[in-house]
């Protein structure tokens, strides 16, 4: 004789969008800052003064593809 099995259903929690909206600003803000120093920090709007994150993300910039020379 077969047994009849019963799958259990799985319920998805749902988040409510203003819990999920300060953190997603929060990383939004984080990635700019990201891009920024990886892709447009040439020393003219440098954030720190002097060629200091130029070099420190140098050879990253060329890995992503970005040009600096």
């Amino acid at each position: 004789m077969a047994q009849a099995t019963t799958v259990p259903e799985i319920e998805i929690p749902s988040i409510p969008l203003g819990q999920i909206a300060p953190w997603a600003l929060f990383y939004g803000l984080i990635a700019v800052l990201v891009i920024f120093f990886i892709s447009a920090n040439q020393g003219a709007v440098s954030i720190p003064a002097g060629n200091a994150m130029h070099e420190w993300v140098h050879d990253g910039r060329h890995l992503l593809g970005y040009p600096c020379h």
